[in-house]
């Protein structure tokens, strides 16, 4: 597993906490342009360029407003230039609990090879999104959430770079605090590195493969490139939190609620628990017309790694057969709410009328995500929700000048 320090454009210590953002994806158009407000340097101007222009633009004009204001970071000295490739440590500290991260460029040789494995399903769409994106900006703007079963060597030359002061120390509005040292002399870490065999896509499916092509559209005969290199946050797999991924339905599917309820019966074990978060696997907390219920769904007869997944079990035994939802990749009556919003997100939705039914799920287990990658399987859309978020704006990686 191959990793390579990169010359970062990066914002000064002073400037980062005006910079660094939400990750573009977690939000919409409308919190983005909230949260822009009154503050040019925020990085969301490159990561969702739609907030400086009007309604409906079309594409070319979003993919050119994201060079120009990537553009205008560097001449403002929003972001500057490390003169020397470095990379970085950076550590995430939510509710008392840290997890310490490498920062720098894995090969699209190796997400190709399957040195760096995937869980998940791409759409064509968002993929062509970022590819073009990427391509047009010169620049990975936003990294790849990687995780790797810890190596005692790395994580040791990890403590030994936090023993000095960081670099940038900030802690956000929602009170994550992103800590990032510089590693100049970056030897002892990718030589710790080349120990770590395999490395797994945590979250940024859809960046990874854009980069991946990027890198075929710009540089299709292969040979040394800077394009060939994506930027990249590795955490250790045990440093690691999964949330759970909630699930919305908009309709019942012709049923009553009674008669759903009746239907649930033949599936699974109903309680009037009035829990709203499951105890454990094999449990999924339902709210429907005001009230809180427990699913609690059979022991299976084998180890399917997929099919024993808490999403698989609601999927395969409730929500395709009972609510019609063959597809949640494309059916519009599901929606998806991560577990960060808590499960007072889900009743208001259902008491508001934008669902008629709530699912609120047990989280699944980093090694479960794991040991489904090296099956080379896929998980079910919407399986992992990780916190804390990754900050874009801190690393941009230009692959072009």
């Amino acid at each position: 597993m191959r990793i390579n320090p990169f010359r970062a454009w990066r914002p000064s210590p002073e400037l980062a906490p005006d910079v660094a953002s939400v990750p573009y994806d977690t939000i919409d158009t409308d919190e983005a342009r909230a949260l822009v407000d009154g503050n040019p340097k925020s990085f969301l101007r490159v990561t969702r360029p739609e907030v400086e222009l009007g309604a409906a633009p079309e594409p070319e004009a979003l993919y050119e407003q994201a060079r120009k204001k990537l553009a205008e970071f560097q001449a403002e000295g929003w972001l500057e230039q490390e003169a020397e490739p470095c990379l970085y440590v950076y550590a995430l500290t939510m509710d008392g609990h840290t997890q310490h991260g490498l920062v720098g460029c894995c090969h699209v040789d190796d997400y190709r090879n399957n040195v760096i494995r995937k869980h998940e399903k791409t759409r064509p769409d968002k993929e062509d999104d970022r590819t073009r994106m990427i391509v047009t900006q010169g620049a990975h703007t936003g990294p790849v959430f990687l995780t790797y079963n810890g190596q005692s060597a790395v994580d040791a030359e990890v403590a030994r770079v936090e023993e000095d002061a960081a670099l940038i120390d900030l802690t956000a509005d929602d009170g994550v605090r992103h800590q990032v040292w510089r590693v100049a002399d970056t030897a002892a870490l990718t030589t710790a590195f080349d120990a770590v065999p395999l490395a797994y896509v945590a979250d940024g499916h859809h960046r990874a493969a854009a980069a991946n092509r990027a890198s075929e559209t710009l540089n299709p005969a292969g040979g040394e490139s800077e394009v060939d290199w994506f930027l990249t946050v590795l955490f250790p797999a045990e440093q690691l939190d999964i949330l759970a991924y909630n699930r919305c339905v908009s309709d019942l599917n012709g049923h009553t609620p009674e008669a759903f309820l009746d239907a649930l019966g033949d599936v699974c074990d109903v309680e009037d628990s009035g829990e709203a978060v499951p105890a454990g696997p094999r449990e999924v907390c339902m709210y429907l017309a005001g009230a809180w219920r427990t699913l609690r769904f059979p022991e299976g007869s084998g180890e399917d790694a997929v099919a024993s997944l808490d999403v698989s079990l609601l999927q395969d035994g409730v929500l395709a057969p009972l609510l019609g939802v063959a597809d949640p990749r494309r059916d519009a009556r599901i929606s998806f709410v991560g577990g960060i919003r808590g499960t007072s997100e889900l009743e208001r939705r259902v008491d508001s009328g934008k669902a008629i039914v709530a699912f609120s799920m047990h989280p699944a287990d980093v090694q479960q995500m794991i040991r489904i990658a090296d099956e080379d399987r896929i998980m079910p859309p919407k399986s992992t929700w990780f916190e804390p978020k990754l900050r874009s704006g801190l690393f941009v990686h230009r692959f072009t000048s």
